[in-house]
C-alpha cells in the first residue's frame, strides 16, 4: 500500500513541467519519476523513560498523592510511608537522651565541687580526674544518642516517596493502608516525551535507516485512504539486533502526548523505490468504466485508455499513477 500525501524532492521536475505547460497550451509531458514504496506497519506509543517511584522505607502507606493519569514533577511527593516502630524507637531515644543529660549535669556539678575541694587540698587529684572521666563518658554517650536519633529521623523522613522524574503516572499498584517493603514500586511514571516503536520484518532491515520520514495514520488504526496523513515522523533509531525475525525502529512524532502509552497506530514507512509514470488527476476521464487520457499525437489528439494506480498529492496538486497506456515523453492534453 502506498499512502498519499508524501512530499519529496522527486516531484520537483514533474510539477515544474506541469506549470510550464499550463502557461501555454495546457499540456503536460509525461516523465518517468521515482517514488518510494511504502509498507504499512503498526507503531506502538512508548515513553522515553519509564521509571518507578519506589519506597525507601518499609512500612504502611499512610497517604497517596497521585492516581493513574496524574502529572507530576521531579521531587513531588507521591506517597507517605510510615513505620510505627520508628516512632517507638524515637520515643525511647528521647527518654534516653533526657536521662543522659540529667546524669551529665549531675556529673558536671560533682566535678565542679571536687575542683574547689582540690584547691583547698581536701580531696586528692586522682578523685578529680575520676569525676572528669565520668563527665567525658556521659558527654560522648549523649552525642552518640543524638547521632542515633538523627539516623532514625532521617529514616522517618525517607517515608516520603519522591517522583524521580517529571511525567505522567501510568499505574499505582498500591492503596492507602497497604504494607510495602523497602524498594517496592509505589507508582510507574512515564516521562521524557513519547515516540513510536516499529517492528519490521528483517527483510527490510537494510532499507530502513536513521532520518527516514514516515507517515502516521490517525488514531484508531484506521486507513488514511484518500485523506492526508494525520502526521509525519522521522526515524531516530534503528536497533542493531534482530529478534524473532523482526527489527525494531523508533520514530519521533510530534503530538503524541494525547496518545495512550501502549496505544497502536498505523504507520507507513518507505522500504524501497520504483520508477513510475504519473499525470495530473484532472487529465483523467472515465467513460463506461474505462479511464482515458487525451494525448497529443502527430496527427491530432486522441483519447488513450489507461490503467491507473493510486493517487497522491504533491504541493497541493493531485496526481495519479499510470500503470499502462502511456510511455515516457507522451504529451497529455489537460482539460
Amino acid at each position: 500500500m502506498k499512502p498519499p500525501g508524501w512530499t519529496g524532492m522527486t516531484f520537483a521536475l514533474l510539477v515544474a513541467t506541469l506549470l510550464a505547460s499550463q502557461a501555454g497550451a495546457a499540456e503536460f509531458t509525461v516523465k518517468s519519476i521515482e517514488r518510494p514504496d511504502y509498507k504499512a506497519v503498526f507503531g506502538r506509543v512508548e515513553a522515553q523513560h519509564l521509571v518507578p517511584a519506589r519506597a525507601r522505607l518499609g512500612g504502611t502507606i499512610l497517604s497517596l498523592s497521585v492516581e493513574e493519569g496524574s502529572a507530576v514533577k521531579a521531587g513531588d511527593v507521591v506517597a507517605v510511608v510510615v513505620d510505627d516502630k520508628l516512632a517507638l524507637q524515637l520515643g525511647a531515644l528521647d527518654a534516653r537522651l533526657k536521662a543522659l543529660d540529667a546524669e551529665r549535669r549531675n556529673a558536671n556539678a560533682d566535678l565542679e565541687r571536687a575542683q574547689k575541694l582540690l584547691e583547698s587540698g581536701v580531696v586528692p587529684r586522682k578523685q578529680v580526674e575520676g569525676f572528669q572521666t565520668r563527665v567525658d563518658v556521659l558527654t560522648n554517650q549523649f552525642a552518640a544518642a543524638e547521632a542515633e536519633r538523627s539516623v532514625l529521623a532521617q529514616q522517618r523522613s525517607e517515608g516520603e516517596v519522591i517522583a524521580p522524574a517529571p511525567g505522567r503516572v501510568l499505574s499505582v499498584p498500591v492503596t492507602e493502608g497497604s504494607v510495602v517493603m523497602a524498594g517496592e514500586t509505589i507508582a510507574r511514571i512515564a516521562g521524557g516525551g513519547y515516540f513510536l516503536r516499529l517492528s519490521l520484518p528483517e527483510r527490510h532491515a537494510g532499507q530502513v535507516k536513521t532520518g527516514d520520514e514516515v507517515l502516521v495514520g490517525s488514531r484508531g488504526m484506521t486507513d488514511i485512504g484518500d485523506k492526508a496523513p494525520a502526521g509525519r515522523g522521522k526515524v531516530i533509531k534503528v536497533y542493531p539486533e534482530i529478534d524473532g525475525g523482526r527489527v525494531l525502529a523508533d520514530v519521533e512524532v510530534e503530538g503524541l502526548g494525547d496518545f495512550f502509552v501502549g496505544e497502536r497506530t498505523r504507520v507507513w514507512i518507505a522500504v524501497a523505490r520504483h520508477q513510475m509514470l504519473a499525470v495530473p488527476a484532472v487529465a483523467l476521464v472515465t467513460r463506461s468504466g474505462v479511464d482515458y487520457v487525451r494525448v497529443a499525437l502527430p496527427g491530432g489528439e486522441a483519447d488513450v485508455p489507461v490503467i491507473v494506480g493510486e493517487g497522491f498529492e504533491e504541493n497541493g496538486q493531485a496526481f495519479i499513477e499510470i500503470l499502462t497506456g502511456l510511455k515516457d515523453g507522451d504529451t497529455v492534453v489537460l482539460p
